[in-house]
């Protein structure tokens, strides 16, 4: 079998497992098509934007693993995920991509819903008498 490259990225409670595998240029995420897993152009582009970055767009085929969270958050860690895994093929990728801000983990998650309160930052209305 040819060399696969793999890397994990992750985007509030999204997980993608990426794998590229030198080829021409397909997309497959959850064993469906990118065209068909993400429908709108914005997310498709947003997913595949390090290899067109790096302009190897068609030099590999790219297979995903995703799950949790919504589908924007899975096209943001499919993203993380090629461009960790483009550094695995070329470490001299490490620069432009980190510059585009395709490295950098997105660290908002959710906040937590606290007690006596109805939502994580809201309170109940106060009442004074």
């Amino acid at each position: 079998m040819a060399t696969q490259y793999q890397a994990v990225g992750r985007r509030k409670t999204s997980v993608a497992r990426v794998y590229l595998r030198p080829g021409s240029g397909n997309v497959v995420v959850n064993k469906r098509e990118l065209k068909e897993y993400l429908p709108t152009e914005i997310r498709q582009r947003a997913a595949t934007a390090p290899l067109d970055l790096t302009e190897l767009r068609g030099q590999f085929d790219v297979l995903v693993n995703a799950k949790g969270g919504g589908l924007t958050g899975q096209a943001e860690a499919i993203q993380l995920g090629i461009a960790r895994a483009l550094i695995d093929f070329n470490e001299d990728l490490r620069k432009p991509l980190r510059d585009a801000g395709y490295l950098t983990r997105d660290p908002r998650m959710v906040e937590r819903k606290k007690p006596g309160q109805p939502k994580a930052r809201k309170k109940f209305q106060f009442s004074k008498r």
